[in-house]
């Protein structure tokens, strides 16, 4: 078999994949089919996501869900106002041969459910961005690798901000896609009510290893991409920048800042995951347009007039689109 044709068949496998994978997840989760796609790129991506709505949403099952059904370990962490670093990346402790041994912490998992980041206060909140970005923790000066794959999937409450510790700018970047959660259609909220004040019991099969999902990361690296359509990506970041001359009016009238070259890298890995997982071996503009919002969201500052003219985010991308 060639080269060319090995690639072809793993995209075909990906594909595959992700059909199996939601397919196997709609037995728990009811609707959000969106929200299950967005978590699948971002984890082919090898990238981290920040999940935004209302309590009640299903967010932790959703998580515990896509564990379950990747046969990975998974761990919850509840951010509160006195969680300490150590409480995340774990601690030394002495055992009864008088030895420091290091006791891991709930960081040690494939997939880490960081529940209400914004909870916490930003020293708690870097110990787990720096954890993220490079795969490692250490303390007392040791560096203890993390398991692989790694992925981190925090969530926030867009209500009740008060006594709360927003992440500064620089931090959100770190997450590849901010996925927006709404309330379920009525027809899903029935199917919803139905499923869980019943006995019902779902078995849940193992859809992919952790291996499995680490050569579809490798997958995604070697998918090419046009000229064109990389260029539409890094145009497209550069126009959210005000005061720039790719800046569209939008940007300088409404932002403060715009996204960084993180941004462009997330936008082509996330558009040749979004095609692979629709079974095309190259991304084109449109897989760059699904995914734009997802990526821009959190990455651009809005200014004052935006905010007092109530000119979201969304609106802005939308416009730059």
């Amino acid at each position: 078999m060639s080269q060319y044709q090995s690639d072809v068949a793993a995209v075909d496998a990906l594909a595959q994949a992700y059909k199996d994978l939601s397919a196997e997840i709609g037995k728990v989760i009811v609707g959000q089919e969106d929200v299950v796609k967005a978590v699948i790129i971002s984890l082919f991506s090898n990238g981290h996501s920040l999940l935004v709505g209302v309590p009640g949403l299903a967010k932790t099952l959703l998580v515990s869900t896509i564990s379950e059904v990747l046969d990975l370990d998974f761990k919850r962490i509840q951010f509160t106002p006195d969680l300490m670093p150590s409480d995340i990346m774990g601690s030394e402790v002495l055992d009864e041969d008088r030895h420091f041994r290091f006791n891991r912490g709930p960081i040690f998992a494939n997939i880490v459910l960081a529940d209400e980041i914004n909870r916490t206060p930003p020293k708690t909140q870097a110990a787990l961005l720096e954890a993220m970005q490079e795969r490692s923790v250490t303390v007392s000066g040791q560096r203890h690798l993390l398991p692989t794959p790694f992925f981190v999937l925090a969530t926030q409450n867009p209500i009740e901000q008060e006594g709360t510790y927003p992440l500064p700018e620089a931090q959100l970047d770190r997450f590849m896609l901010n996925i927006p959660l709404t309330y379920p259609s009525y027809e899903h909220e029935v199917e919803v009510v139905k499923n869980t004040t019943s006995n019902r019991e779902v078995n849940l099969r193992h859809i992919l290893t952790s291996e499995q999902i680490l050569e579809f990361q490798q997958v995604i690296r070697k998918i090419p991409v046009a000229d064109n359509v990389l260029e539409y990506a890094v145009g497209l970041v550069a126009k959210t920048r005000p005061g720039t001359h790719r800046a569209t009016k939008e940007a300088n009238t409404y932002l403060s800042w715009g996204a960084g070259p993180r941004a462009s890298q997330y936008l082509v890995l996330g558009a040749k995951c979004h095609a692979a997982i629709r079974g095309k071996y190259s991304p084109d503009i449109e897989d760059v347009q699904a995914i734009a919002n997802m990526v821009l969201r959190h990455r651009i500052v809005r200014n004052f007039k935006a905010e007092a003219e109530g000119v979201s985010e969304e609106n802005i991308v939308q416009a730059l689109l």
